[in-house]
Parts: C-alpha cells; structure tokens; sequence
C-alpha cells in the first residue's frame, strides 16, 4: 500500500478507481474556490456563508475575525495550488493528496468538540467537517485500488 502512497517515480500516471480521480478534481476545484472566498469576499465569507455574527462585534473584533478568514483562505489556496500540481503533472500522489484531505477535515471534525463558534446558523463548512473525512477516506482506498484499465 505505502508504494502507491509515495511512487517511485512520482509520475502523471493515475493507477487508481476513475471515480476518486474526478472527486478529487472537485475537491480541488472546491479547495481554490473557498480560498478565493475567503480571501477575497468583503467579510470573508464569515458572515455571508459561515453565520458567523459578525454585526454584533466591536469593529475591531470583525476586522480580526475576517483577518483571519482571510489569512485562512491564504494557506487553503496554498493547499488547493499544490492539489492543481498533482492533478495536472503528478497524478500518481493523488493517494498522498487524499491522505492530507482525511487529516485536514478529520482535523477540524476533531476541533469542533474542544473549540467553538457562535453562528446563527448551519455553515456548509460544518457539515462538510463531518462529511468529508469520510468520503476522503473511501477515495483514498478508491484511489490506491489498482483499475481496471491499467
């Protein structure tokens, strides 16, 4: 199994199920999307997509907390920017890839018993937290069974 986690050589051959292939272009295309967001969107998103009620903040404190949203969507289109490498050039990491998605969303999954978040509402994030991991780790077990058509 960890000869197809870490391929010698690291290659553009893709030896896995298709369907984990096209996940991960939409998870990919998900990762730079939400970055942009963040970065990008007047409040970061944390307001208009998160619920986060930033309107009952001091300014200060909504200026740090869109900082933040802002400084988050930074290392996401870092993440999302390497994701387009594999997914363009090095499609034989694409196990590796799904094994860094499991730990990021099992991650934040795992945040959300010891820290929270006042929100006014259901976040995507939220329910993508306790979604993702799950799909990742079934892509990943997609991804490093050998296909059929290699």
């Amino acid at each position: 199994m960890w000869n197809k986690v870490f391929p010698q050589p690291a290659d553009n051959v893709y030896r896995g199920h298709k369907i984990a292939l096209w996940v991960f272009y939409l998870l990919t295309t998900m990762t730079i999307v939400r970055s942009c967001i963040h970065m990008f969107k007047h409040d970061g998103g944390a307001q208009s997509i998160a619920t986060i009620p930033l309107d009952t903040y001091t300014n200060g404190g909504a200026e740090a907390v869109i900082f933040l949203f802002a400084y988050w969507g930074l290392s996401q289109v870092m993440f999302g920017l390497l994701y387009l490498i594999v997914a363009l050039k090095y499609k034989s990491l694409i196990p590796l890839m799904y094994l860094s998605l499991i730990l990021e969303y099992g991650g934040r999954f795992g945040l959300s018993f010891y820290k929270s978040l006042e929100t006014t509402g259901q976040a995507p994030g939220g329910v993508g937290n306790m979604v993702l991991p799950f799909l990742c780790l079934i892509m990943f077990f997609l991804s490093i069974r050998k296909s059929k058509n290699t």
